[in-house]
């Protein structure tokens, strides 16, 4: 579901028309002969407010389509860049345990002049955390750590798997029952998983609470697609880590050349091709040129011919991080 409110006024010229879910989209510059520029700039920014993706998720809470992930970046660094997201406009920022870097988000974002329910914060439970107990004192230390008083989005980081475990349900679902109730308690607005495949969502979802978000890996080269229609066909909105792929993936000749079609960079193009296809992508990065343009994608759509071609790519940047092969 997208949240958005436009007027329906005569216009100039309209830029281009998108479709999302039921409701078309139509961007356009107002012209008023009696009323001044500054009126017509207030029309313009509504419009481009309004094609900015909010999704609505199983349980009412809205979240940004866009967020900006903090992997590798740690202390000053991870600072530094989660305030020049948050500058550039970004309200939803990505962490996890694993990182190291909670403090340093939860810092960014204590001094960055925002009101904490403007920004959108998602963590994630790591590996070792697994289990009810466990997970209970994980997630007051995730807190402590981040100085707040809730998390917007909490996720199981992997899942607990037949190549580990031979009670991988049972963890699984031990490391739930906490969640659930933490968000029960009104300590999360929002709960999900992360690198689950199907067979992993499927114990999840005869629980109470199903997962309302699947965070996996997902770019052109690797779709993760029967994953990705499993969750949209049960209600559970999919983020995409790392959206942008690899070096490979970035410098691939093919995306470039579609890429110049639309005068837009591959990061720009690959960001935008998640958002057309319904999926919530979080580049990440530390230079703030690059932070602000991957959010500037907004003002192009690819066209359906060019999405199929990405779509139909081989195999290209897989980390090779496969939920059941991992060794961690």
């Amino acid at each position: 579901m997208i949240s958005h409110h436009l007027p329906f006024v005569k216009t100039k010229a309209n830029l281009f028309c998108e479709k999302y879910n039921s409701c078309f989209i139509f961007p356009f510059q107002v012209y008023y002969k009696n009323k001044g520029l500054r009126t017509r700039i207030y029309i313009l920014e509504v419009c481009l407010y309004g094609r900015k993706k909010i999704y609505t998720l199983s349980n009412g809470v809205e979240i940004p389509g866009i967020g900006f992930g903090t992997w590798q970046a740690k202390d000053d660094a991870a600072v530094n860049c989660v305030k020049a997201a948050l500058e550039a406009g970004y309200r939803h920022i990505d962490t996890a345990t694993l990182y190291r870097n909670e403090g340093s988000v939860g810092q960014a974002i204590a001094e960055c002049g925002l009101k904490r329910e403007d920004v959108f914060i998602t963590s994630k439970l790591w590996n070792s955390k697994r289990g009810y107990d466990k997970t209970m004192a994980a997630f007051e230390t995730t807190l402590e750590t981040m100085g707040l008083d809730y998390l917007d989005l909490y996720l199981i980081h992997w899942p607990a798997t037949p190549h580990h475990f031979e009670n991988w349900k049972e963890i699984n679902l031990d490391t739930w029952k906490a969640i659930t109730e933490l968000y029960k308690a009104g300590r999360i607005r929002a709960i999900g998983v992360s690198n689950f495949l199907p067979h992993h969502l499927e114990p999840l979802m005869q629980t109470e609470v199903q997962p309302m978000i699947d965070q996996i890996e997902y770019h052109p080269g690797y779709l993760q697609q029967e994953t990705v229609d499993y969750c949209q066909a049960n209600g559970v909105v999919v983020e995409a880590w790392s959206p942008l792929g690899n070096g490979q993936v970035l410098n691939d000749a093919f995306l470039a050349s579609i890429a110049e079609k639309y005068g837009k960079s591959v990061a720009q193009m690959r960001i935008r091709f998640a958002v057309q296809n319904g999926i919530i992508p979080l580049p990440k990065s530390v230079t703030p040129s690059r932070i602000a343009s991957n959010l500037d994608v907004y003002d192009f759509q690819i066209s359906d011919e060019d999405m199929k071609a990405i779509a139909a790519m081989p195999q290209t940047g897989f980390s090779g991080w496969n939920p059941d092969e991992v060794d961690f």
